[in-house]
């Protein structure tokens, strides 16, 4: 978060807040000038200036936090999962609409432009009507920080307990469907799951590779699937069509055609990348910026990673009053979403997405 901010020269970070002290000095010596603190409600009452706070804790801390700031009159960004419980999300979803001050959740593919630009051709029909949706992330980690002091360990792997994560369908998962939720608008109504420790069995309670396959209306198959276990084909969404398919990965994204669908004119000047037996028009933002610098084939892919954009389009929202790219019933839906993902991933079996579960 704090690479990304000090790229906006007209940014001026002007605390961290920490637990960890060697963390809070690390991050204290990234800033220019920035000063540190234990606790954030003594930051806030210190330093007076702070118009919006970045709140990157762990999931379950979240709710909490992004509370107190909202009565404080603070601008909130608040990375996702927003929670890792219904209460917390419902609770947050109803404090923010409430607020007179910005409240962005960080599902960062609203703000990719990639995926906007994505989004435009599928607006537009360019793959016609959907017939599936796949979402993956596959990363070979452990997700355990070691320590030899017991009393912090579960502190320190909250990721890895049922109290206080979601698990994959929670810290990856929940960005996936968003994604494809922004595309679609379609919010499942049951979700069936399978997870198991294939790699790490090593004392963690959530799975380290799960499969959750979800009940959608209208017969569209929506399948989200994570691993700690593998590498191979890092993060990707797809969107499959009656003509073409949008496969969209964090600065990259291309549209691959129905042999049968209409050409468009501006096909002519499209760039193409071939993947194994399929062709794809890769999809570029800014291209006619780009083309008329000469630097249109430089520039597949975005120059900054996906949390650039999400910061910017917070930064903006805080400054010009802008709407914030991902709202706190946006995450209330992703989240819910996931939770319910992940209940169904430690049962093994099918468990029912209720519509309540969305309401503020």
């Amino acid at each position: 978060m704090l690479a990304e901010l000090a790229k906006f020269e007209d940014v001026n970070v002007a605390a961290v807040c920490e637990l960890d002290s060697r963390r809070l000095r690390r991050s204290v010596r990234r800033t220019k000038a920035a000063k540190g603190y234990a606790d954030w409600k003594d930051m806030i009452a210190k330093e007076s200036a702070i118009q919006g706070v970045f709140v990157a804790t762990p999931t379950h801390l979240h709710k909490d936090i992004a509370l107190g700031l909202l009565e404080m009159g603070k601008h909130v960004y608040c990375e996702a999962p927003m929670a890792s419980s219904i209460d917390d999300l419902q609770a947050m979803a109803r404090a923010a609409k409430g607020a007179k001050t910005a409240f962005q959740v960080g599902h960062p593919a609203r703000s990719n432009p990639v995926y906007k630009l994505a989004r435009s051709f599928f607006r537009s029909g360019s793959i016609d009507d959907v017939v599936s949706m796949h979402g993956s992330w596959h990363r070979k980690l452990t997700w355990r920080t070691p320590t030899q002091d017991a009393s912090r360990e579960k502190a320190l792997n909250w990721r890895l307990y049922n109290a206080t994560s979601s698990g994959l369908p929670g810290e990856v998962g929940s960005h996936l469907y968003d994604a494809l939720h922004w595309f679609t608008k379609k919010v499942p109504t049951s979700v069936k799951g399978q997870g198991a420790k294939l790699l790490h069995d090593d004392g963690r309670e959530v799975p380290d590779t799960v499969l959750c396959q979800f009940g959608l209306d209208g017969g569209v198959s929506l399948v989200i699937e994570a691993t700690l276990a593998n590498s191979f084909g890092s993060s990707h969404v797809l969107l499959n069509g009656t003509m073409g398919t949008i496969k969209l990965a964090g600065r990259h994204g291309w549209l691959f055609k129905e042999a049968d669908a209409p050409v468009q004119g501006w096909e002519v000047y499209a760039n193409r990348q071939q993947f194994h037996d399929e062709r794809g028009i890769t999809l570029i933002a800014d291209a006619t910026k780009l083309a008329s610098q000469g630097k249109l084939k430089e520039g597949i892919g975005l120059p900054h990673p996906e949390l650039y954009y999400s910061v910017e389009r917070f930064l903006k929202s805080v400054a010009e009053g802008k709407p914030v790219a991902c709202t706190a019933e946006d995450g209330l839906r992703a989240g819910a979403v996931a939770i319910r993902a992940h209940e169904a991933t430690l049962a093994n079996r099918e468990v029912p997405i209720e519509a309540d579960l969305f309401k503020v």
